[in-house]
Parts: structure tokens; C-alpha cells; sequence
């Protein structure tokens, strides 16, 4: 039976956080493949627009570059609007009839599952794993939902520490892939 782990998120940017979470999932869960799905938009971020879907999937391209068991899937950004994680697993289940189907969230996330759209379908398709920052509790998954938790490699980093970074003009080449770094850099975005 296929394990296919599925990361969806913004990636506003992709940083070497993400790149250490989906390892965790790849080693810990036994996946064969881990999809990195960017939202086109998040609805719970409509207030804080990211940066556009077409940099965003470039940056996550250039980030898994040579890698084998990471692939980018753009079909949020194609569907474009609001992203709703069950549109996303129903293709999943459809496309991959009998693989076993994990979907990574960031444990600060877990509570809110239930306010995901289809939360009930959604529950029955794909079973969550979760990986708490550094200091931070194992989530508690809420019924109906399955979930694990990850040890993954703690280390404190997010997108909007980057974007923040950026507009103060501060180095980020540590925290993301280079490429990632330069592209950001050519791009002008976040300042």
C-alpha cells in the first residue's frame, strides 16, 4: 500500500523549517512520496494576502530541486480562490485509490480542525500528523479526527520571521534554501 503524505500551506516562503518537517513525515510515517500543495489563498488568512501563487510555487520548485521523495502538486493554485483542503484530499483519494493518506499541519492548527470545511469527510479520508514547535505540548486531536504526532527536528523558524527579515533588510540565507534566498532577493518581494 502507498503512503503519500500531502503539506499544504502557504509557503509564504517556503523555509528550511518546512524542508525539516517533511522530512520528519517522510522518515517517521514511512511515505513514499510527500506532495507540497501551496494554497492559492488560505480562508484563514483572507485579511493577509501571500505573495503571488506564481512565486511562491517557483520558490517551492527551487527548494526541493533533486529531490526524490518531495513533489510540488499546484492544484490549488490552477483552481485559484479559496483553498479548502477537502477539494485537495478527494482528489487524492481519487487519484490514489487505497494508498494510505496523511496530511501535515502545524500542531498550533489541530485545535481548529473542526472548523475546516467538510471537518467530518475530511476526517474519514486522511489521517493528520502533527509536529509542535519547540516548547510546545503534543496536540490533542479533536474527535472525529486521527492524528499523530511527529518529533521531527525542533527548530523555531516561520515565514512571517522571513518576511519580516526581509523588509528589514536582514539576511534570510540562512533560513531558506539559497536559491530560494536569491530569488526572493530578485523578486523585491516583502519590502
Amino acid at each position: 500500500m502507498k503512503r503519500l503524505g500531502l503539506f499544504g500551506g502557504a509557503f509564504n516562503p517556503v523555509h528550511l523549517g518546512h524542508l525539516l518537517v517533511a522530512q520528519a513525515a517522510v522518515e517517521e510515517l514511512g511515505l513514499d512520496t510527500l506532495f507540497f500543495i501551496p494554497a492559492f489563498r488560505s480562508p484563514f488568512k483572507q485579511d493577509n494576502p501571500p505573495a503571488p501563487a506564481e512565486l511562491r510555487l517557483r520558490w517551492l520548485r527551487l527548494a526541493l530541486a533533486g529531490q526524490t521523495r518531495f513533489q510540488t502538486d499546484d492544484q490549488e493554485i490552477l483552481r485559484s480562490g479559496v483553498s479548502y483542503t477537502i477539494e485537495t484530499v478527494r482528489d487524492y483519494a481519487k487519484r490514489f485509490p487505497g494508498a494510505k493518506l496523511f496530511y501535515l499541519i502545524g500542531a498550533d492548527n489541530v485545535a481548529q480542525l473542526t472548523a475546516w470545511r467538510e471537518a467530518d469527510e475530511l476526517a474519514k479520508l486522511i489521517e493528520f500528523a502533527a509536529l509542535p514547535r519547540p516548547g510546545q505540548n503534543p496536540p490533542q486531536f479533536p474527535k472525529p479526527f486521527q492524528g499523530r504526532t511527529l518529533k521531527g527536528f525542533p527548530l523555531e523558524i516561520s515565514s512571517s520571521e522571513i518576511r519580516a527579515r526581509v523588509k528589514a533588510r536582514l539576511p534570510i540565507e540562512s533560513l531558506v534554501p539559497p536559491f530560494v534566498a536569491a530569488s526572493i532577493c530578485e523578486a523585491g518581494i516583502y519590502r
